[in-house]
């Protein structure tokens, strides 16, 4: 049984306070793009053996893809064993929610191989154990998230527009993005409310110029490439560039396939991992 996990990117992230148990309240529309890893589940006799194409992934509990099997057949009394592989092509320590897709897809797959049927929103709630972002890749398409990302509002769907995704030569640690936040010291916030107007409004030109993501204050301190990146993005005719989640990836909207073509030949000479995508 075969799924996509597809990545997310950030329309706008917003931090709006702290809870006493140290994590941060958050108000982000979130957005599927086309990119994404190929999962695959079967039924094993005992046991979950988890198989990758990428040598530098974990294949034991600390993968969350691993997580998500175990925890889903602890939860329902699956006795089988399972055998999982990830064709991986969503960068890692990104901002694209890659690690949190794949623990999704996983999720609905075993729901769907082991005929268990529950419901979405109960394995949204099942998922929020393994990260903020799980249950909003189960949900997928457009959607204001809220609290700690758990509280979905699904949006009208902004989809098929264009952008060119990089991705630069390090990762991003989210839990020590999170730790620099100063909110004393957000002075300015992304304007949720019309953003998401705009959004419903297939309004590409005003979500371009008014994306905002209050976490590249933190990340751009440490990676001043993140700044060079967004500025090469809109050199080569992004009506916007921004960070997506804690970093370091960076996308810019486009308006015409030519000139985001022509921003993907440019960019890929630079770096390794570029892609060329659109939002779904």
């Amino acid at each position: 049984m075969i799924a996509r996990a597809y990545a997310k990117i950030n329309i706008s992230l917003d931090v709006i306070g702290k809870r006493e148990d140290g994590y941060h309240l958050l108000q982000m529309i979130m957005q599927q793009i086309d990119l994404y890893d190929n999962i695959s589940v079967e039924k094993a006799d005992n046991g979950i053996v988890l198989k990758t194409n990428r040598s530098y992934l974990p294949v034991d509990k600390s993968n969350l893809a691993y997580k998500a099997a175990e925890l889903f057949m602890n939860n329902y009394n699956i006795g089988s064993g399972l055998t999982i592989e990830i064709e991986k092509n969503i960068p890692v320590s990104a901002g694209l929610a890659g690690g949190s897709t794949d623990a999704a897809a996983i999720l609905m797959l075993l729901n769907r191989l082991f005929e268990v049927n529950a419901p979405q929103e109960e394995l949204m709630e099942l998922s929020l154990g393994l990260g903020a972002d799980v249950p909003f890749c189960i949900k997928g398409g457009t959607a204001l998230c809220e609290n700690i990302g758990e509280l979905i509002t699904p949006l009208e769907p902004f989809k098929n527009h264009l952008l060119v995704l990089v991705k630069p030569p390090f990762g991003v640690s989210t839990k020590e993005v999170y730790k620099g936040i100063k909110l004393e010291k957000i002075h300015k916030h992304p304007d949720t409310e019309r953003l998401i107007e705009a959004v419903e409004n297939q309004d590409l030109s005003f979500v371009s110029h008014n994306m905002k993501n209050v976490l590249e204050n933190v990340t751009l301190r440490k990676h001043n490439k993140i700044r060079t990146i967004k500025k090469k993005l809109m050199d080569n005719g992004a009506l916007g560039a921004m960070m997506s989640g804690s970093g370091p990836s960076v996308f810019g909207f486009f308006d015409d396939i030519l000139t985001a073509q022509k921003c993907y030949d440019a960019m890929k000479k630079e770096y390794k991992e570029v892609f060329l995508t659109r939002t779904i």
